[in-house]
């Protein structure tokens, strides 16, 4: 399963949403959401005190602190999940919220370190009641560009991430397939043992 790709990108993105495009004139609560913790995100990576091997842990828990608020990991989780989700009873469905959400943290705050200049530009942002698309396109050094979306729904007061779609892939729906994939071939016992193994592998995933 690809999911260092998918479970990077939606942190990676994040961390690269920091383009003067995006300006507080213009854009409206979503993007400012995502905004507010790239100025975090990025004066944890900058601060020296969080650098370097020694400082991994203290800078990773801060990362985790300060990313994972913005998502709704249950929602996530219940998509990703797909019509499994209603097979399963409500402490099973509790659990797997669990699993999911440590395995996107593990994996995420982890390949945002390989931070690498960059660049969002903001091109656009949908609301509609309570669901929001923020539009833009990534740049790397070489001047190649990858088209992303941020799916945003409004949760109590708070607007917070349920899905993301790159270069016209949705993060969660390649879950879904390949969470359907590992049900269909072994069971859905199966998927959670090959979920904690990536857990339990100290190199990652």
């Amino acid at each position: 399963m690809p999911h260092r790709f998918f479970a990077g990108s939606i942190f990676f993105s994040l961390l690269v949403f920091s383009s003067p495009c995006a300006s507080a004139a213009t854009a409206g609560a979503p993007t400012e959401v995502v905004k507010s913790t790239v100025d975090r995100v990025i004066k944890i990576l900058t601060d020296p005190k969080y650098k370097g091997e020694a400082n991994k842990e203290a800078r990773r828990k801060l990362l985790r602190e300060t990313i994972s608020p913005r998502f709704n990991f249950q929602e996530m989780a219940k998509r990703a999940l797909g019509a499994e989700w209603g097979r399963r009873t409500a402490e099973e469905q509790r659990e797997f919220v669990k699993l999911f959400t440590a395995f996107m943290e593990k994996t995420s705050v982890q390949n945002i370190e390989s931070y690498d200049n960059e660049r969002f530009i903001y091109t656009g942002e949908k609301i509609n009641d309570s669901q929001a698309e923020v539009m833009g396109k990534i740049l790397n050094t070489q001047g190649e560009e990858t088209k992303i979306s941020y799916m945003l729904h409004r949760v109590g007061s708070e607007w917070k991430a349920y899905d993301l779609v790159i270069a016209g892939i949705s993060f969660v729906s390649n879950f879904r397939s390949q969470f359907s994939r590992v049900i269909r071939t072994s069971s859905y016992e199966g998927l959670l043992r090959v979920m904690r193994e990536k857990l339990e592998d100290k190199k990652g995933p």
